[in-house]
């Protein structure tokens, strides 16, 4: 898991197919400190396996899955690419739970600028946007965020001036792409609302807990 705070841009050193995916000779925009072959780094919020570590380098597999849901397959030798370790239970949760997967990609519809502040609007597939709520978080490029506004289909966001600095917001420019993870929460409260029930030990099926009755009851909805 992963909190969406980044902790450096790093940059990409080498691609090599390998199989049906590709291998990544990447270098993080932090110290490796305590190293472990085999740790999570989220890379543009992508988790990936980090091995082969020494120093600040290290190297990563896509695989096809990855590829197919993700921008990493567009990286080039040279690329920016947000990164974030692993969050360990002892640290600030800053941002939101990051699983690491990527739900879908987004495009930047446009970028305004309002005083300090940068105002991104992305378009999304609707499916998704489904999980976008006003004021709920979101992770765009591994970086959470909050949602500004939302509509079926776009939402946008508002960037302080740091995060823009910081990050790889401030390359975006309109029609680019970027990985989408939305809020886990919400995907699995409509599981378990689409469940409808649970098998009991005799195989009888149960009564959900959790019912747009009870959430209604609750105040929920």
């Amino acid at each position: 898991m992963f909190t969406g705070i980044i902790q450096g841009v790093g940059k990409l050193l080498a691609r090599r197919t390998v199989g049906g995916g590709v291998a990544f000779d990447l270098e993080a925009g932090f110290d490796l400190d305590e190293p472990m072959e085999g740790e999570s780094i989220a890379c543009s919020g992508a988790c990936l396996t980090a091995y082969n570590i020494t120093g600040r380098r290290f190297t990563a597999d896509v695989s096809p899955e990855t590829l197919s849901r993700t921008k990493l397959g567009k990286f080039t030798v040279g690329d920016s690419i947000n990164m974030e370790r692993a969050l360990k239970l002892s640290d600030r949760l800053g941002g939101h739970l990051v699983s690491g997967h990527i739900d879908c990609m987004a495009d930047v519809k446009r970028i305004e600028q309002v005083g300090d502040y940068t105002i991104f609007t992305f378009t999304l597939p609707e499916v998704h946007s489904k999980y976008i709520i006003e004021k709920g978080s979101v992770t765009i490029d591994g970086i959470s965020l909050t949602v500004n506004s939302c509509a079926p289909g776009t939402f946008s966001v508002s960037i302080i001036p740091h995060t823009l600095k910081v990050t790889t917001l401030g390359q975006l420019k309109a029609g680019h792409g970027v990985n989408i993870e939305v809020d886990v929460i919400g995907k699995y409260i409509e599981n378990l609302l689409l469940a409808g029930g649970r098998l009991a030990g005799n195989g009888q099926k149960e009564q959900a807990h959790i019912t747009p009755g009870f959430l209604a009851e609750h105040g929920f909805l």
